[in-house]
């Protein structure tokens, strides 16, 4: 699990788009006009070999609180999908 208080700084966002990975889960956060888009997505490919359709997105404010519920909200992503990161773990 991402932990917030470790989790890389709004201030971060600003300049250019961040990924990392959890255990067959790979995730994107990128500053955009409308806030703070997340994506996560399966291994093992980057975001932009990745199928649209096997991505899932949602978009937060752009602040501490909206960078701190992209957490909470990658977290669930990886709790409810987890069937489908451990498919894609063992590819």
């Amino acid at each position: 699990m991402i932990k917030k208080e470790t989790f890389v700084p709004i201030q971060f966002f600003k300049k250019e788009p961040y990924a990392g990975s959890m255990k067959g889960m790979r995730y994107r956060l990128k500053k955009e006009e409308a806030g703070l888009e997340v994506t996560v997505y399966p291994e093992p490919y980057c975001y932009e070999a990745t199928p649209e359709e096997q991505k899932t997105k949602q978009v937060f404010p752009f602040s501490e609180e909206g960078r701190e519920q992209a957490v909470d909200w990658i977290n669930q992503q990886y709790e409810e999908k987890m069937e489908i990161w451990e498919s894609a773990r063992r590819k």
